[in-house]
């Protein structure tokens, strides 16, 4: 029997860490992909690095895009980070810290490195309800993409494979996904989600994500062994 391959996009972060275990929980053998976009916070590689080695995935990936050539995000320009915003304030609107196309590039390539390897899914850690409001976090862009994912590839037109995007975390909340994370074993230490960290690493405390991290662990009633 073949084994199943699953291509996992993986930042170090806590929800793509989450997505990785999922898929090896499921049995898929897990080639994980990280990307080297122009991010400010590119300390995530490390973390990525680590979370990969942790987990003894089949083979981990990093990948350069030079999307700070185009900018338009807090992320990959000099934009500052927003800080200290309202629950209500992260809920409404797309935020300076969404990149322009970024999960359209990122879900592109993972179905290049999918389709080399002859895997059938795909995982990526998108969230739709407790954050920021990104576009392409959103369900209706996971289907469009998996649509258009089957009509782009020779193994989908010869029908010899159909690509799956598997999105586990999509419509749980932050509390959710921490609760899954503490279940399944994730060393939250070596998860990293901070938009603007210091430059040893450690977090803000401040940004929206770091904000929504400290939501997720304190309504799961987690510790979160980051900042023990």
């Amino acid at each position: 029997m073949s084994e199943k391959k699953a291509v996992v996009l993986l930042s170090g972060g806590l929800d793509s860490t989450t997505v990785a275990a999922i898929a090896q929980q499921q049995g898929f053998a897990v080639y994980a992909l990280s990307f080297d976009y122009g991010q400010n916070h590119r300390i995530e590689l490390d973390f990525a690095k680590r979370v990969a080695a942790k987990l003894g995935v089949r083979e981990h990936t990093v990948v350069a895009v030079d999307l700070r050539s185009f900018g338009g995000s807090a992320l990959t320009s000099d934009v500052p980070v927003p800080k200290h915003r309202t629950a209500e304030a992260i809920g409404h609107g797309i935020p300076i810290t969404y990149v322009p196309a970024r999960n359209t590039v990122f879900l592109a390539l993972a179905l290049a490195r999918a389709e080399s390897l002859g895997a059938t899914d795909i995982f990526i850690g998108v969230n739709a309800l407790d954050y920021s409001g990104y576009p392409d976090c959103r369900p209706e862009f996971i289907e469009a993409f998996e649509r258009m994912a089957n009509l782009a590839t020779k193994s989908g037109v010869e029908g010899r494979t159909r690509i799956t995007l598997q999105t586990p975390l999509i419509l749980l909340s932050k509390a959710e996904i921490v609760k899954v994370a503490d279940k399944l074993g994730v060393d939250f230490r070596l998860t990293h989600s901070c938009y603007d960290p210091d430059p040893d690493g450690r977090p803000c405390g401040a940004c929206d994500s770091c904000l929504l991290r400290r939501k997720g662990f304190e309504e799961a009633g987690v510790v979160d062994t980051l900042l023990s």
